[in-house]
């Protein structure tokens, strides 16, 4: 019997081919771990210049109440301890004076609120605390208040 021998060479991979597969895996991985980073700094970014921008209202709120109770008790003198009159600031109408402490509570057109006191307890000074919200709504989640306190 003829023995039939087949010189055929079996070709062998280069184990080289692996490695590159795994090289490209652990760059994807590195890349895609920078992309998270980077997208989570944003996120950040994006939720600190949201709470700066409601502070800012807030603030300019409280500035002016503190503004419209300057206005009306410098040059109107309607702050009187005796006698009650009325205000008017921001569209709003309300009454002040009558007593040692007048708080008065201003709306604007973009949301926000700022609730004003004028204390005139010691006769040689005059405290006027304002306490501007970025919203008027109680109950929001992103309720920013800001207070200023002037005495004079």
């Amino acid at each position: 019997m003829a023995q039939l021998h087949n010189n055929r060479r079996v070709k062998r991979m280069p184990t080289k081919q692996g490695f590159v597969l795994l090289f490209a895996v652990l760059v994807t991985s590195i890349v895609m771990a920078i992309s998270l980073g980077i997208f989570s700094l944003i996120i950040k970014e994006l939720k600190l210049s949201g709470a700066s921008r409601e502070s800012q209202r807030a603030f300019y709120a409280a500035d002016a109440g503190t503004e419209c109770a300057f206005y009306w008790d410098i040059h109107e003198r309607l702050f009187s301890t005796t006698t009650s009159n009325l205000i008017q600031c921001a569209g709003d109408s309300m009454s002040v004076g009558g007593g040692f402490v007048s708080d008065f509570v201003l709306t604007f057109d973009n949301g926000t609120c700022v609730d004003v006191r004028v204390d005139k307890t010691n006769e040689s000074q005059t405290v006027v605390t304002s306490r501007g919200h970025n919203t008027c709504d109680t109950n929001d989640l992103i309720l920013v208040e800001r207070a200023l306190q002037v005495t004079y």
